[in-house]
Formats: C-alpha cells, structure tokens, sequence
C-alpha cells in the first residue's frame, strides 16, 4: 500500500516496494511510503507489527531483502549507517554512562573532528535547546529518565541530521514525565523544521504528535492519514479497533443504505456501498457518538434505540456506560456519557434510556473482516 501527501512538493524520503525476511517469516511485506520534508510522522502498530524494524531498515541497521529507499533524491539503499544522514533516540538513551552530559552531546561533533570553540557553541546551543544549559557536567546516572531523553535528542541532533529517528523513545518514562516531554520533543521538531519518525504502539502518543500516521499491522500498511483520519474514519476494523475505543456489533445490510440493529432501523451515511440487503455486516461507532441529549430534546436524527444502563463505570472525567438494546438484550454495547449528562438526566444502573447514532459517525464492516 502506499500513500502520496496531497502536496505538489517532492518527497524528502520514499520508502519503495521495501519488504524484510527473518528467514522464513516476512517482517515488512511490499512498504511504500512517501514522508515529506519536515514531516513529524509515526508508525503506530502493536508489538511485532514491523514498524521499529521499518526504521531500522530506513536507519541501515536492518538491511531489507529488496526494495529501495531514498533520501533527499539519494539511492541510501545499501548504504551503512554512518554514511547515511540521520539522528536516532532509542527507547534506553543508550547514553555512555563514563561521559558527561557535554561529552555525550558532542560526540558526534568530535567524531567530525570540528573546531572545539565550534562544538563547545554548538554544545552550548542545544543543551539550551532541550532545557538543561546547567547539566554539562554531570554524568548520565545523576540525571532523571526524562533529562536523560533530552540528552539523548541533543546528541541525535548535535550534527544537525535531515532525518530524526525516534525508536519508542518516551515509554521508558513514567506517565507524567511522558506527556510533559512529548509536547517538548513535537515543539522542538516544528521549531527546527526537521523531518522526524517516530515509532509508538500508543495511540495517544501518536495522534497528539504526529502530522501523519502509519498504522501498521503484521508487516504490511493498515492505513496512512492524519490523526483525525484515523479516528474517525478507519478504513478496517483493525484500525478502528487499535486506535481508541470502538464498539462493533453484527447487524444486517437492509438495502437503501440502512442496516438493521436490535429490531431498528438505522441510517448509514458512508460505507454501505457493495453490501446486499439481507447480508451480515458489523456496525462500528464510538462510545463518544452515542447521543442521549438529542433524544431527551425531541432532536434525534431517525436513529434512535431503546436501551437499558446494564452498567454505569465513573472515570473522572465522564462515565462509562454499557448500554442493551431492550429488543436485543444479548448485545451490549458502551456509550461515555459526561458527568453533567448523568447528572441531568438522571441516569442509573437499571435505568431505561433511549438513545441516538449519528448516521453520520456509523461505519459498517464486512462481518468476516
């Protein structure tokens, strides 16, 4: 599968036809992808799904089997990493524990073998980049994971690479630590316009940081689009499934663009194209489409339900609720409702509850997919 952006420029990376054997078993199947210059772009995927070795392979540390890969018009194919033009921060650091915070940042730069009044302002220049200008002298073991991580980005970004890789490089932290500095390492990409990767498995990490997501699933390309594409309109049940909540129930295709649900009738906008009345389908939405105060107000749009609270979860924020169709008590499905909405309309554990599906949040899935 591959993706071309919406854009007349030039790709700065194209990743052609790229597929990656471990002897018998196949990591990467016929990848194509196209990352534009300053691109922030994340492959997203559960473990085992090939994105870090994707990377690995656009690093050069994993050499394809066949395919291509090209950079800023350059065939980098065979290339080994150190002719290739590129920063990389892995999930460990990889910090060299026996130097100091100068020392790690400039290694590259001493590697160059550059003025030492040049790395010295360079040094000086990222380390108040990231937010440590007073750390040079300390070790790695001194630090926390979080100014670790920042030590490991200034050095990947020490020879001012045109790629910047990143291999999971927040999930060692803990949570807080981990919001703060995405928001820092994606402030960071946009003030420095360079063209970035990231691998994640967290959805949230990629849909609040990313430009563009690849979702990957079992070696092959799910889907490539923004973050709000990818919500709210997965091309497959796997993405709709891996990347938030998504509630899938068997329904039937009743023709004229309506399926069938517990003795209801509903109206889908979009994706009933190819299915025949009479035919199983799966029917998706998200817990956050489901509408209680549109029926309480006499708006709803057609698609209504008569539930039953089979079940109330407070999480802070909003409740989750799991919802039967009193037609079809044998389906259940969730609805997050916000604290004010249960408080007004005084929803309970038991209580009945008729409810709206949007036509327009509703996708239907082939039932064998």
């Amino acid at each position: 599968m591959s993706e071309t952006a919406d854009s007349p420029q030039k790709p700065y990376l194209s990743i052609l036809d790229l597929t990656k054997m471990f002897g018998d078993f196949t990591a990467l199947k016929d990848i194509s992808l196209d990352i534009f210059e300053g691109e922030f772009v994340c492959f997203l995927g559960p473990s085992g799904c090939g994105k870090t070795t994707l990377l690995r392979a656009i690093a050069g540390l994993d050499i394809q089997t066949s395919g291509r890969i090209e950079q800023a018009d350059r065939d980098i194919s065979a290339l080994p990493p150190s002719e290739r033009d590129f920063g990389i921060v892995f999930q460990s650091y990889a910090l060299f524990p026996n130097l100091t915070v100068l020392k790690n940042v400039s290694y590259g730069l001493d590697n160059k073998k550059m003025p030492k009044d040049a790395i010295a302002s360079r040094v000086t220049e990222l380390l108040d980049l990231v937010g440590m200008p007073e750390q040079g002298d300390k070790y790695p073991a001194q630090l926390s994971g979080g100014q670790q991580q920042r030590v490991a980005l200034a050095r990947a970004l020490a020879t001012s690479p045109g790629l910047l890789l990143l291999d999971e490089p927040l999930s060692a932290l803990d949570a807080k630590v981990r919001v703060h500095l995405r928001h820092e390492v994606k402030q960071l990409q946009h003030k420095l316009g360079v063209t970035t990767i990231m691998v994640t498995h967290d959805q949230e990490e990629a849909l609040t940081m990313a430009d563009r997501i690849v979702v990957m699933n079992q070696g092959v390309i799910e889907q490539i689009g923004t973050p709000t594409d990818i919500y709210r309109s997965p091309i497959s049940p796997f993405v709709a499934d891996f990347v938030g909540t998504m509630n899938f129930l068997p329904a039937m295709a009743s023709g004229n663009g309506t399926v069938s649900l517990g003795g209801a009738k509903l109206t889908v906008d979009e994706g009933m194209d190819g299915f025949d009345g009479g035919e199983p389908v799966t029917l998706s939405f998200r817990p956050e489409d489901v509408n209680a105060r549109e029926m309480e107000n006499g708006n709803g749009n057609g698609n209504s339900l008569q539930t039953h609270v089979a079940s109330l979860e407070f999480l802070g924020s909003f409740y989750r609720a799991g919802l039967s169709i009193v037609d079809d008590g044998d389906t259940v499905f969730t609805a997050d409702f916000s604290v004010n909405l249960i408080r007004d309309l005084g929803i309970a554990e038991g209580s009945s509850l008729t409810v709206a599906l949007p036509a327009e949040q509703l996708r239907v899935y082939s039932r064998d997919s």
